[in-house]
């Protein structure tokens, strides 16, 4: 900014949010745009009119998932904002059920026989233009929804993702409105620095990819305050304190300079335990491993001191697709990750789809839900669908034969779950048996995870038909508190040491233990030090956390004899209050 021919420094502005990734990224910020891509236009032949229609209504029923989504989402905007968005996407939903955008495209493709971008584009071109024709604002802007709908339609049918990182320069921080498990993937670390959102908590898809690609990130931010950003403009994220500062005074640079230099030596202290065993003053033996979203993340393990995948994500390889991937591709990606290992067991989830993650190959499966968290997910959907379970088992089973490999089930409810799902692994090892394809010498462990109060309370009959136990305490917290951990109203109110959730984990853990079976956890309280003592205490022996976490609890755990462990949490277990339980566990010093 100038004045008189003179430079003025821009105002340091300071945003509060939510720090969910631990570090401190500097560097130019970019606001991300959302961008209408330039639709392909060509003629079908007369067969091929039918298939293109389903094609359209395909990608009609994502866009359908997608607005709900961000409905649920926007609750969380200041003032009347929250509101007038709902209202902007309920009139935006409806654009997508039986109105004239939908049946003219479908007449488009039928009769002019072109395909569905093309369609789209001429129809909104169309409807756009009769609203403009019309001299008045409020009607030209629904002119303006009709084409923003059109848009997000042909970007599904042309997997084009929302945001467009193009423009960001490398070491750029990345703000957005918000940014979903499939784009978070498309994050490079190598890359960019650092990302700071609107829309997002603690414990939601967006946080816990920031943690494993070990991006400094900051979510639940001030929209207003981004909009006035100038595109390149100097700014710091602080992923620990829960900051975003843009135009930071010289103070303030020195400040996070002298702070990043003592999270580095920190880190060269860190990395000096890589090759030491994770064990307690007294010997006992926790074992650590890494929980990991993309096959390049093996890369970052050796480093991090990880004994294996305690909980490797498939969903990744159903996202930014219009089809389902095929057992050899899934067969590809899944051994890859096995022969990276070396030896070391890796355990497959299989797809977890529905609720806040959505997936365009997996459109005709899952319909539109007011409320996908408690719809049609996870082994729901697989069970539902076997072909979908039989696909990635025969794929888990085959890269078996290359190193260890367990298999976790995920939203599992009842022991008939779990059963049912033995039977179609069964059916599959049995298959490729029969056709003398290399797999594994053993039949994979099969696991349950612990994520839902149902499994929580009926972890005894759970633990008679499953080989371990993972607690996926992300859900279970959500399930249990009935917090969305997505909503940025009542994120800050996710807490991990709610009473019920702590009783839940220990009746869990202590079913596990009785049947002799493994008991691990998986979810975002492994890699919080504080809770370590906690976890160790109610029985846990074995964690599963992002890479970048490891080194830290591994010099928690060195730390800690069992006894003091377990004390402590008898002592919290004792207690009724959450803030006092908090207390403790901030003052609990080994």
């Amino acid at each position: 900014m100038r004045n008189n021919g003179k430079e003025i420094a821009e105002a340091e502005i300071v945003l509060k949010g939510l720090g969910v990734s631990h570090g401190i990224a500097t560097g130019p910020a970019y606001l991300v745009q959302i961008e209408h891509p330039e639709p392909p236009e060509y003629a079908l032949e007369p067969g091929q009119t039918e298939a293109e229609a389903a094609r359209f209504d395909a990608a009609v029923r994502q866009a359908q998932q997608e607005l709900f989504a961000l409905k649920r989402k926007s609750t969380g905007l200041p003032g009347d904002a929250a509101e007038e968005i709902a209202l902007l996407l309920d009139a935006h939903m409806a654009m997508l059920s039986g109105s004239r955008l939908v049946r003219g495209v479908r007449a488009r493709i039928l009769k002019d026989q072109i395909n569905a971008e093309s369609a789209i584009r001429r129809e909104i071109d169309s409807i756009a233009g009769q609203f403009n024709r019309i001299k008045d604002t409020y009607i030209a802007a629904r002119g303006e929804d009709v084409r923003n709908v059109g848009y997000r339609i042909i970007r599904i049918l042309m997997n084009v993702p929302f945001l467009s990182l193009d423009d960001v320069p490398p070491g750029g921080i990345v703000l957005a409105l918000e940014i979903s498990p499939a784009e978070t993937a498309l994050l490079d670390p190598r890359r960019f620095s650092g990302i700071a959102t609107v829309h997002g908590g603690v414990t939601g898809h967006t946080a816990v990819m920031a943690r494993s690609l070990g991006l400094p990130a900051v979510l639940g931010l001030e929209r207003k305050a981004l909009e006035s950003l100038h595109h390149g403009a100097p700014a710091i994220v602080d992923g620990i304190g829960g900051k975003l500062i843009l135009n930071p005074t010289e103070a303030t640079q020195r400040h996070y300079e002298r702070r990043m230099q003592d999270l580095k030596a920190d880190k060269a202290t860190l990395d000096k335990l890589t090759r030491q065993p994770a064990v307690t003053t007294d010997g006992t033996e926790i074992v650590l491993r890494a929980n990991l979203e993309l096959p390049r993340e093996t890369d970052n393990l050796p480093a991090s001191g990880a004994n294996g995948i305690g909980l490797f994500r498939t969903e990744f390889m159903f996202m930014n697709r219009d089809t389902v991937p095929s057992e050899e591709e899934q067969f590809e990606t899944i051994v890859e990750v096995v022969r990276a290992m070396k030896g070391a067991p890796v355990t497959f989830r299989t797809l977890d789809i529905g609720g806040d993650k959505l997936a365009r190959a997996l459109g005709a499966h899952l319909n539109a839900s007011a409320n996908p968290a408690l719809g049609l997910r996870a082994i729901r959907l697989s069970l539902k669908e076997p072909h979908l379970l039989e696909a990635q088992f025969r794929a888990i089973l085959r890269a078996g034969y290359f190193g260890p490999v367990r298999i976790l089930l995920p939203m599992v409810t009842t022991a008939a779950e779990v059963e049912e799902a033995r039977i179609i692994l069964h059916k599959c090892h049995d298959a490729l048996k029969k056709e003398k394809t290399p797999m594994a010498a053993d039949m994979p462990p099969l696991g349950t995870m612990i994520e839902i109060p149902a499994a929580a309370l009926s972890a005894d009959s759970l633990a008679a038909v499953s080989d371990f136990f993972a607690l996926g305490t992300n859900d279970l917290i959500q399930y249990t508190v009935a917090i969305d951990r997505g909503n940025d109203q009542v994120a800050s109110l996710f807490n991990p040491l709610n009473p019920a959730v702590l009783r839940l984990m220990e009746f869990s853990i202590q079913a596990g233990l009785r049947a002799g079976i493994p008991v691990s956890i998986c979810g975002e309280m492994a890699a919080d030090p504080k809770l370590t003592a906690l976890l160790i205490g109610l029985g846990i022996r074995e964690m599963s956390l992002g890479f970048s976490s490891l080194p830290r609890i591994k010099q928690r755990i060195r730390s800690l004899s069992i006894a003091q462990a377990e004390n402590h949490a008898k002592y919290i277990m004792d207690q009724y209050d959450p803030d006092r339980i908090i207390q403790i566990v901030n003052s609990f010093r080994s």
